[in-house]
């Protein structure tokens, strides 16, 4: 435990019990240690004394508590602005405005460069009344650097992914509108059905971007109905088959009887699609479908559904396992945005399943995703 929640000498008010026993900003004295905080937590007195450094602040600026306690602010927490400028110096809490209440989180510098997200808060014995507490709180940058850089890959792999199909559709449709009568039936026919299939692939490519949008923010919907999961997986197959592959290909196992199931058909359908064409794509051999009743992932149900798609290809690399659900992983260089399988976990986490990957008897990949077969709360 850090000593953190301890108060500098003398920095205590006459007649209050110990900061250990009540941390600063806990006045009904509920007992929150700031230790437990997950953000960097500084609170100076009137004098601008440090009384609490919690954890979090150590972890974040590698100060020790010990040697910020006690210390005053602006020598125990030297920040800086981005110019340059002392940041203290330049806010002046003390002796500012005493109607400020606060500033506003920002970037902000410590010692060697590192950066910080900081923000304030003044509290005041009355509205305009002199500072009693300033109340700091500590971010740092390396969560949002990566959901910066984490958007940024986003915006290249969307951008390169429809610069593509976009090109030859513009290309096509204007040599079309300035030649038609130069081309044969057979040639405008080709020429059109490769725009088609380009547009498709912009459709795709937008719908996986709503995707990842609603299961980024939590908004993905589940409309939950009775789903014949094996019947899904046939109706699969079989467009594969109709496009060209061997019906030998694939083996489909269903293990009778099998729980009701109910789950949104759409998404399902999503599933089996990314997690069929990654097999089918990158995989060899025979792709094995098994349909099996097994245990819940949820602990207030006895059985649930499990699928596992596995193949005899050259498998997943040990060291990739951990990547596979991830953002633009791609299995190899045979194309697709690197997004099916971030977004099949997302799908199949929404209807509170679990998904693992891992090698298959036949040394290929091997996808196990399992589902509650939980009725919507209006039939329970």
């Amino acid at each position: 435990m850090s000593v953190g929640t301890s108060s500098a000498p003398g920095a205590q008010d006459a007649g209050s019990p110990p900061a250990a026993s009540r941390p600063p900003g806990d006045p009904a004295g509920l007992g929150i240690d700031p230790d437990h905080l997950p953000d960097g937590l500084v609170v100076a007195d009137e004098q601008g004394h440090i009384i609490c450094f919690n954890a979090a602040a150590e972890r974040i600026t590698a100060v020790r508590a010990q040697d910020a306690l006690g210390q005053r602010l602006e020598k125990a927490l030297p920040l800086e602005d981005l110019e340059g400028r002392r940041w203290w110096q330049l806010t002046d809490p003390y002796g500012g405005l005493a109607i400020r209440v606060g500033q506003p989180e920002r970037n902000l510098l410590l010692p060697g460069g590192r950066e910080v997200l900081v923000s304030a808060r003044y509290v005041r014995t009355r509205p305009t009344g002199p500072l009693r507490r300033l109340v700091v709180t500590l971010r740092d940058t390396e969560a949002r650097r990566r959901t910066e850089r984490s958007h940024a890959e986003l915006i290249a792999t969307v951008a390169h992914e429809l610069r593509s199909p976009l090109t030859s559709v513009k290309g096509f449709t204007a040599t079309l509108l300035a030649k038609w009568e130069r081309f044969t039936d057979d040639q405008k026919r080709l020429m059109l059905e490769t725009v088609d299939a380009d547009a498709d692939r912009v459709t795709r490519l937008i719908a996986e971007l709503l995707d990842i949008s609603r299961i980024d923010s939590g908004r993905l919907e589940v409309r939950r109905q009775p789903v014949d999961i094996g019947a899904a997986v046939g109706r699969h197959i079989q467009a594969y088959v109709a496009a060209g592959q061997p019906a030998d290909r694939f083996l489909l196992r269903v293990q009778q009887p099998l729980p009701d199931l109910w789950a949104d058909p759409d998404k399902i359908d999503q599933v089996l699609s990314n997690l069929l064409e990654n097999a089918v794509r990158h995989g060899e051999g025979t792709v094995t479908i098994d349909v099996t009743a097994t245990a819940s992932p949820r602990e207030d149900e006895d059985t649930g559904t499990s699928v596992i798609v596995s193949d005899e290809g050259p498998g997943i690399p040990e060291e990739s396992m951990n990547r596979v659900f991830t953002r633009f992983w791609r299995g190899s260089k045979r194309g697709g945005t690197g997004l099916g399988l971030y977004i099949v976990k997302g799908i199949v986490e929404a209807h509170g399943g679990t998904i693992t990957v891992g090698r298959a008897p036949g040394a290929g990949a091997e996808f196990r995703f399992t589902l509650p077969v939980a009725a919507p709360a209006y039939l329970a």
